[in-house]
């Protein structure tokens, strides 16, 4: 009779991983539920309030994809959707030619403005029970755990 391979015992960090990476998706399933309504994926959220932050100067391709919270490797696609929409618009800089600055459009901050609400009501929902003590010490260990991960 043969004996079913057995799978080694996970470590502690493998635990913490996958935990983590659980947790992520559900939350981010939580947020994605509040933006589906409005048209939005989670990252395009991300990029409206990255721009919405950088004004009134706006910012290059790359600065966007650097402070993305999530890497996406078509930041350009990405944002020709948002633009499609008149929700960003993107211009050539007269300094350096090369270079195109995205800038949010008045209807990405109305967007923005009308979701600030229910994406804090939401992740209100996913972490309030957590209070105060107890987040900023997650912030903390999240913060230990990424200074590593690169």
């Amino acid at each position: 009779m043969k004996r079913k391979p057995t799978s080694p015992r996970p470590t502690p960090e493998e635990e913490a991983y996958v935990a983590l990476q659980r947790t992520a998706d559900r939350l981010l399933q939580g947020a994605e539920a509040t933006l589906k309504p409005h048209g939005l994926s989670a990252t395009q959220y991300n990029v409206l309030r990255i721009l919405r932050g950088a004004e009134p100067d706006g910012l290059p391709c790359r600065d966007i994809g650097e402070r993305l919270i999530t890497h996406d490797p078509d930041v350009t696609r990405l944002l020709d959707r948002l633009e499609r929409r008149g929700l960003v618009t993107r211009m050539r800089t007269s300094e350096d030619r090369r270079v195109v600055r995205t800038r949010i459009m008045p209807a990405g901050l109305a967007l923005l403005q009308a979701l600030d609400g229910p994406i804090a009501d939401t992740h209100r929902r996913q972490l309030g029970h957590l209070r105060d003590a107890r987040l900023q010490h997650l912030l903390t260990l999240l913060e230990a755990a990424r200074e590593n991960a690169g």
